[in-house]
Order: structure tokens, then C-alpha cells, then sequence
């Protein structure tokens, strides 16, 4: 199978071809349950037979696990086929079991405790690290990871970490990494869009990783970023469409959203998109992937996919056609906003 592809070019350096839908690797470092090597190894070979041509991971995906799971799957693979991002920003460490970090979180994973550190050294030392994990001769992308309030608990924390990013000179080391032809393009990959546009106004992004801040939920980032990447060609991977989970669950008792319960507000919301959708024959969770797709700026969506019928639900949604009509009732009945590219 073949899935459409978008090229990004913003250097004029041949740049890189997406599939439209890409794999969101943190499902494979064993995220909220252990999977087998063998699953893993089934959901990525489903991925691939279904035409899926880029791979996301990083060292926080099961400390490590998530990096070594893709070495041998894409041993085999040729090299230009595929376009490949990891992320800097934290160290792995090996430590004793009581102080691993992401109990709770990550299951049967190295015991290793995550570093945060965004000076050149660290840059340099995470890139040298991911590239043994995950045994391949080019990395395409880099994207420094989770500088944003989410991660680091405050904005004022944020801002240090934005800080020690461009004053502890890593982001001169992604700038020279770029520079060497080591990597095809730099960004971030974070949960908010106001991070991401601090970036592009400081620095020379290339391309950002930005998870659920886009979505048929969100559309706040169309007041000022989009618009600002749009002006500076600078591509935008979605990660996280379903806001995790909730856009595909539909409004059920117990869905998520944002990482944890979806509050009442955001269940009645999501049942009135769900309601358009059904009267027009859709599926919300197509309507919710192909929606991020729709702005300019957008090259690829992440969806995870923790086993064989997930990836094949999200191969699903790749091929859907949303009728337009869907996303002009969604306007009509102020549940999308009206300046959202349909």
C-alpha cells in the first residue's frame, strides 16, 4: 500500500518526503503496559506494509527501549526509504531499580534514570546515544524535547530550560549538527504551541513535533504560530490527534483527554462532534486525522499505535474522505473555528 506523501524543503536541500501518516513510537518503550518484542516487532511491520514511511521515537520512550525495539526493524530497511527523527534534551542513566525514573508510566523497561540537559554537551552526548540505540548511519531529524510547562510544572521553569537551551549553547549544536549534514533539520517536539513559537522567534527552526495543540478540540494556535510558520516554511508534525484518546473513544465514561479524564466540558463538546460526524457517515476519529492535515503547514500525523489493530485503525483513517460539508457544519455550529483551513 502507498500513502500519500507531503515533501518539505524549507532549506532547498532536497529535503524530506513524509508519509502523511507517521509512527509515533512511545507505545513501543512499553507506555502504561509491557508489550512483547514480537508485538512490537508486528505492530511496526503492520506499519510498514501498510505504506507507513516515518518512524518518530526518543530516549524517553522506555528509557531507551523504544530506539533499541526499531534498530532491528529498520536494519533491513534501505536507508533512503525511510525518514527517521529522535529527540535531545535528556540523558539516560544507568541506576539502581528504586530510582528508575517513569514508574508507573513505563513498564519492563532498562533500569535508567532520564537527566534533563539541554547544554551543547548533552545535545552532543543524546545524539551520540540514539545513534548506537538505534543503529543507522543518519538521523533525519532532531528535535530538542519537552521544553514546554507541561514537562518542567511552571511557565517560569519552562523559560529556564528555554534559557539553558540557546544560553548552554544547544541549540548550537543542533545548528552545527544541521550544518554538517549530520541531520536534515532541526525543531521541537512539545505539547504547546507558545513554546514552539519562543523557538521560531529565536532560532532557526525547521520543523516542530507539536502533540494534541492542534486538533478538532484546539485551534488556539492558529491566533499567531501557524501563521508564523506558514510565513517561515516551517513544517508541523502532529502528534497526539486524538488528545489522547478521547476523539477516538468518542465521549464515554473514562475517556482522556490531555492525559488524564476529560473533564465535562470537553465530554459534551466531543459528543456534539461526534453527533455531526455520525450524521454524515463519518467516523470521528478519520475527521479527527485528516483535520491537521487540512493547514498548509502540516507534513505529517503521529497517532500511536500500541499493537497490530491499532496501526491498522490508523492506516484506516489515513485513506478516509471527509465530506466538506462535515467541517462546514462543525463551523456552523461553533465547534471548529471559522478561520480553520477545510
Amino acid at each position: 500500500m502507498a500513502l500519500k506523501t507531503r515533501h518539505w524543503d524549507r532549506l532547498s536541500n532536497g529535503g524530506l518526503s513524509f508519509t502523511e501518516l507517521g509512527f509515533g513510537s512511545a507505545p513501543l518503550g512499553n507506555l502504561y503496559r509491557a508489550i512483547s518484542d514480537e508485538a512490537a516487532r508486528a505492530t511496526l511491520d503492520a506499519a510498514w506494509t501498510g505504506g507507513v514511511r516515518y518512524f518518530d521515537t526518543a530516549p524517553l520512550y522506555g528509557l531507551g527501549l523504544s530506539e533499541t525495539r526499531l534498530n532491528p526493524f529498520l536494519r533491513g530497511k534501505p536507508r533512503n526509504d525511510y525518514v527517521l527523527s529522535t529527540k535531545v534534551g535528556r540523558l539516560i542513566q544507568p541506576c539502581a531499580p528504586e530510582h528508575r525514573s517513569g514508574q508507573g508510566k513505563w513498564f519492563e523497561v532498562p533500569q535508567r534514570r532520564e537527566h534533563f540537559d539541554y547544554t551543547y554537551d548533552g545535545v552532543m552526548r543524546s545524539f551520540e546515544h540514539s545513534f548506537s540505540r538505534l543503529g543507522v548511519d543518519r538521523i533525519d531529524i532532531l528535535y530538542v524535547h519537552d521544553l514546554c510547562a507541561f514537562t518542567h510544572g511552571s511557565r517560569e521553569a519552562s523559560d529556564m530550560r528555554v534559557e539553558e537551551f540557546f544560553g548552554g549553547r544547544g541549540y548550537d549544536a543542533m545548528i552545527s549538527l544541521r550544518d554538517q549534514g549530520l541531520v536534515t533539520a532541526i525543531g521541537a517536539g512539545v505539547n504547546e504551541w507558545q513554546v514552539c513559537q519562543t523557538l521560531a522567534e529565536r532560532g532557526d527552526m525547521d520543523l516542530f513535533l507539536l502533540a494534541g495543540r492542534y486538533t478538532l478540540l484546539e485551534q488556539d494556535a492558529l491566533d499567531s504560530f501557524l501563521p508564523l510558520c506558514e510565513r517561515r516554511g516551517i513544517g508541523i508534525v502532529t502528534g497526539g490527534p486524538y488528545n489522547s484518546g478521547i476523539l477516538a473513544t468518542g465521549a464515554k465514561p473514562g475517556a482522556y483527554y490531555n492525559y488524564d479524564l476529560a473533564p465535562p466540558e470537553i465530554l459534551d463538546r466531543v459528543a456534539r462532534i461526534e453527533a455531526v460526524c455520525k450524521a454524515h457517515g463519518v467516523r470521528m476519529i478519520d475527521a479527527a486525522f485528516r483535520f491537521p492535515l487540512l493547514h498548509p503547514a502540516h507534513v505529517s500525523v503521529i497517532p500511536g499505535g500500541q499493537g497490530v489493530d491499532e496501526m491498522a485503525g490508523n492506516l484506516a483513517a489515513a485513506e478516509a474522505v471527509i465530506p466538506a460539508d462535515l467541517w462546514a457544519e462543525l463551523k456552523a455550529q461553533g465547534l471548529m473555528r471559522a478561520d480553520a483551513p477545510t
